[in-house]
């Protein structure tokens, strides 16, 4: 096959949440992949938020560690409603990366985003479904009833 799920793995960063406190994604350890996709779905922008994302890495697990990756910062601006924000970062030069959300502490914003491992180093990446990612490939399906 060539489905390219069968190429990436796909990781929850951070579960859905409505707030006005900064949000780490969750630790994710880069080894055995080249890169990776950081997708950051923002639902309703606050008029007057002042919202950012970047990438941060380190090579302690629990990123103790953690230091901000020159240039990832993207501003998300208050009419960036329902907007899709991604960081590809290719070759980190530590283990373990997150993003980082950044929020005003103020106005209250919502979010959700995940992780999108490429370049697997010894391919073909077995793709683990779990109760956060769950998966179903398809190649040439016939037309019918979804």
């Amino acid at each position: 096959m060539n489905l390219l799920s069968e190429g990436v793995k796909i990781t929850k960063a951070l579960a859905y949440a409505s707030g006005t406190a900064d949000r780490n994604g969750a630790t994710l350890d880069m080894q055995g992949f080249e890169g990776v996709l950081m997708v950051v779905n923002f639902a309703t922008i606050a008029a007057s938020g002042v919202n950012s994302i970047k990438a941060q890495q380190g090579a302690e697990s629990d990123l103790s560690d953690a230091a901000d990756l020159a240039g990832t910062k993207q501003d998300v601006a208050v009419d960036d409603d329902d907007q899709v924000f991604v960081i590809d970062l290719y070759r980190p030069l530590e283990q373990y990366v997150r993003v980082v959300v950044d929020k005003d502490g103020t106005n209250a914003c919502a979010e959700s985003a995940l992780y999108i491992q490429y370049g697997a180093r010894s391919e073909p990446t077995v793709f683990a479904v779990d109760d956060a990612v769950n998966l179903e490939q398809f190649e040439s399906p016939a037309e019918g009833t979804a």
